[in-house]
């Protein structure tokens, strides 16, 4: 009977070494393809950042319908998205030239920090000197970082309890789910400066925004305006989605990572359970797809013959790596295997570009505005920087590093 009970233990403990041997073999080859794709990253960055220097005040912004590169200036709010990508590389890489064009690049969003007109300054600001700042400790971007969180709480109202995005004229106020965003702009220039305006803004804007966007099955409306004089509710709506009680698949990404990140900066659990909730309606929603990149709306009546919008996989996947570390073994687990699985679709030829064909971005096949037939099924900044954000994190993690140092 000992012999038995002896032999089987040790059949379990070979069995669990074995297991053990093929995790860490499966993670060693994970990371050397996140290696790969860092490298390659940094290369084509490097191309693009050259074929755009000497354009004064402009940034790559997605291909036109003749499929050559497109720019854009300091108006769009995807202007700070390639300094931020090279910082990100810069970060990764600590190639000299990659560090050379994103300062070039940042210092073409010189008094962007200043702007008022725009809830999407924590997109420009953050992504670009916020990088710039946590690299190379510039005191020039850390002003910057202040400033900017100054000019978005200018367009905070108490009454309404958040941000405006859009200004539409007397009596309108809407607030859209992108907003989530920017809250991490307040939150960075609350620890900088110890001013607790930043956090209250941002807190009172994430608490507004989950108690009037969300529906009972934790999908989000696109936009929701308010009345400006009581504070009301006056319509959900969306604007970048296939309906308004539709699921626009970035709006859900936007939520994810924004409940996220507010949970890491307060570690308020309602914020965690509210992430939760949407990461469940995402993950479980029964027309994502086997590679875990979402149609550009999960509720397009037209699926499956639809367009994908790689960007959403990419600010999922990125999300759901950070979410992986404040929740149970299980629950990260989970995470973590769907994170990956965007990743190595996200890594594979059928989205990312294998050479200059894609005028040097990264990912193809994402959506800007559908309802305006508007940067269809092309290449967009923002998805590169949120698929390099989620390598960098997931490389992160395999190494046992921090995620945000």
């Amino acid at each position: 009977m000992r012999l038995k009970l002896h032999v089987a233990l040790l059949v379990c403990v070979v069995g669990t070494i074995t297991l053990c041997a093929q995790s860490k073999a499966t993670s060693k080859s994970f990371l050397t393809t996140i290696n790969q794709k860092l490298d390659f990253a940094v290369k084509q960055e490097i191309k693009m950042a050259e074929s755009v220097k000497d354009r004064p005040g402009k940034f790559p912004v997605t291909l036109d319908k003749n499929g050559n590169l497109a720019l854009c200036d300091t108006t769009s709010w995807t202007c700070g998205f390639f300094p931020g990508t090279l910082w990100y590389l810069y970060g990764y890489s600590k190639n000299e030239q990659i560090k050379q064009h994103a300062k070039l690049f940042s210092d073409r969003l010189e008094g962007m920090q200043n702007a008022t007109n725009t809830h999407d300054i924590g997109f420009i600001v953050y992504c670009s000197y916020g990088n710039g700042y946590r690299l190379t400790g510039d005191a020039d971007y850390k002003a910057k970082i202040i400033r900017a969180a100054q000019s978005l709480c200018t367009r905070f109202s108490p009454v309404t309890g958040c941000i405006k995005s859009w200004d539409r004229g007397a009596g309108v106020y809407p607030v859209i789910i992108d907003n989530m965003m920017n809250l991490e702009l307040l939150f960075e220039a609350y620890k900088l400066t110890g001013n607790s305006k930043f956090r209250e803004v941002a807190v009172a804007h994430a608490n507004t925004t989950m108690k009037n966007h969300f529906r009972n099955d934790a999908s989000c409306y696109h936009v929701v305006f308010y009345d400006p004089v009581t504070g009301k509710v006056k319509a959900r709506k969306t604007r970048q989605g296939f309906a308004d009680e539709s699921s626009w698949s970035r709006g859900q990404a936007w939520a994810l990572y924004g409940y996220t990140m507010c949970y890491r900066e307060t570690k308020d659990v309602v914020y965690l359970h509210q992430a939760q909730k949407i990461a469940a309606f995402i993950l479980n929603h029964p027309r994502l797809p086997k590679d875990k990149i979402p149609y550009w709306d999960f509720d397009d009546t037209k699926i499956p013959n639809v367009c994908r919008d790689a960007s959403a996989g990419a600010v999922i996947s990125s999300a759901l790596i950070e979410l992986s570390q404040y929740v149970s073994k299980d629950d990260a687990r989970k995470y973590l295997n769907v994170a990956k699985v965007q990743l190595q679709a996200l890594s594979s030829p059928v989205y990312l570009a294998q050479d200059a064909s894609n005028r040097n971005f990264l990912l193809k096949h994402s959506v800007g505005s559908m309802p305006d037939n508007m940067e269809v099924d092309v290449p967009l900044p923002y998805a590169d920087y949120y698929y390099l954000e989620a390598l960098i994190r997931y490389r992160k993690l395999l190494n046992g590093a921090s995620l945000f140092k």
